[in-house]
């Protein structure tokens, strides 16, 4: 009944999810809709999305709805929030955060003096790491992973903790404000069809 009558390509979807065919500002705001008609004080869909963002600025990319999820469970935060907010790490800021946490992790002392982002040959790092991965070898895996790893793990969690703050605050109230909005819509309605 409710489904498309024609129905899209698989190139169609991957285009979409590149490059919403909708527009930016109206996906953005039919996530601040999806967002506001949640289950859930703006608290907890404010502190779920606000963990699922910042879990993306993390380097675990296979594993941030899990780490989101556990995150916003132990703040008592929306779930399903989480998830959303997990879609700020996406392939158009993937690398530009993993620049960023990694030039933080090295500032913060983590990565060798010499560590230059500019300097490493990410084909040759990732051929070989793909190489040790095949072969099971996880020794190699570590070695060859750690020096590009352990300044993004180091650099990501006070990125992290102000990414939270970020998104947090503001969407608490933009929630809020919605979901008060949304009721005195639901009062007026009641009222006209009682009279």
């Amino acid at each position: 009944m409710f489904h498309r009558q024609i129905k899209s390509r698989f190139y169609h979807k991957v285009s979409n999810f590149f490059w919403p065919a909708i527009g930016w500002k109206r996906s953005v705001l039919y996530l601040l809709h999806r967002l506001g008609r949640l289950p859930g004080t703006p608290y907890s869909i404010a502190c779920g999305f606000a963990c699922g963002a910042a879990i993306s600025f993390s380097p675990f990319v296979g594993f941030h709805f899990i780490l989101g999820a556990i995150w916003a469970w132990i703040m008592r935060a929306n779930i399903l929030a989480s998830a959303i907010g997990t879609a700020i790490g996406n392939p158009w800021t993937f690398p530009f955060i993993w620049v960023w946490i990694f030039h933080v992790g090295n500032l913060m002392g983590a990565g060798a003096a010499h560590t230059d982002i500019s300097k490493l040959d990410f084909s040759a790092l990732f051929g070989r790491l793909t190489e040790a991965s095949l072969n099971g070898d996880i020794d190699g895996v570590i070695e060859i992973s750690t020096p590009v790893l352990w300044p993004m793990l180091l650099g990501s969690l006070p990125t992290m903790v102000a990414v939270w703050l970020i998104f947090y605050f503001p969407l608490k109230n933009i929630v809020a404000r919605y979901q008060h909005r949304r009721l005195q819509r639901r009062r007026k309605q009641k009222s006209s069809r009682a009279q």
